[in-house]
């Protein structure tokens, strides 16, 4: 069994992604590894050509800047990744730039990949997600966080990437997936005021054009950390590749609870109520079949 992990990255530095660590949380399982690393103007290309030279193939790429729809760019450069992976491969286990696994889940990632190995009909594995924000202390949990998403796809040269690179389809198709009793870890939110304001500038760019930034998401614009709409504490572990960045990089925050209710409206919160007591998301958007 070959396993093959992918990612994109551009400006890992600059918008302080931790690529790095992204990478190295599921390397263990992998066979070779592809980064399509995009036009930088920081360090990214050299921190990313010291995590295992042995086992990571670099592509070297250049973003299209006009593409402002719907994060096209994104699925393209995630494309440009998987294009790059031996045919050979088995499973290929995609990651982005602000996401981590646990090592706990390794075993069991594993496990499900050798499991369905030979059934045809399972296309991807999909996982659960934990969303931090606002520091490594708390998750999101609230109706506008998506729940789950595939991060491994069965190899096959008609897979790509959708929309703005979360999810993919078999030649224009939903993947059949199988659950995996694994989380991934998202850390794309936890940083202070000012790193998430670059991040939310910057990340807009690749969906606006420059008159709607300004009107928007002027230079002057403040982040509100309200838009989680729920934060609860996270009383378990971090992944070991993420310690030494936790370490040196949480800072306190605080938020009130009470102030992140008032900015659902009573339709949301009869929604998440529901769900709170069921386990039933209505409406929920699902990129994928369950077998």
């Amino acid at each position: 069994m070959k396993i093959t992990g992918f990612t994109f990255i551009r400006n890992a530095v600059k918008n302080d992604y931790p690529v790095a660590e992204a990478v190295t949380s599921i390397l263990p399982l992998c066979d070779e590894f592809i980064i399509a690393h995009g036009n930088s103007d920081d360090p990214t290309l050299e921190l990313l050509q010291n995590i295992d030279p042995q086992k990571i193939k670099i592509v070297q790429t250049v973003w299209d800047d006009s593409l402002r729809e719907g994060g096209w760019v994104f699925a393209l450069e995630t494309d440009k990744a998987y294009a790059a992976i031996s045919p050979d491969t088995d499973w290929a286990f995609y990651i982005q730039g602000d996401e981590c696994v646990h090592e706990k889940y390794l075993p069991e990632i594993k496990k499900a990949m050798e499991e369905s190995l030979n059934d045809k009909q399972v296309e991807g594995l999909l996982f659960k997600y934990l969303h931090f924000y606002g520091s490594y202390d708390f998750i999101a949990s609230s109706r506008r966080w998506y729940r789950n998403e595939i991060r491994v796809v069965r190899y096959d040269p008609g897979i790509r990437s959708y929309r703005d690179a979360q999810g993919f389809r078999k030649n224009g198709k939903k993947l059949k997936v199988k659950p995996v009793d694994a989380f991934i870890y998202h850390y794309g939110w936890v940083k202070q005021p000012k790193g998430l304001k670059n991040k939310v500038r910057n990340f807009n760019q690749f969906y606006h054009n420059e008159q709607w930034m300004e009107q928007n998401l002027p230079e002057d614009y403040e982040f509100d950390y309200g838009n989680a709409h729920r934060l609860l504490k996270f009383t378990g572990t971090h992944p070991a590749v993420i310690q030494k960045r936790i370490a040196v990089s949480n800072w306190k925050f605080s938020f009130d609870p009470v102030l992140l209710q008032r900015k659902m409206s009573l339709r949301y919160r009869i929604l998440q109520k529901i769900e709170d007591l069921s386990g039933w998301r209505i409406g929920e958007y699902k990129n994928y079949e369950i077998i």
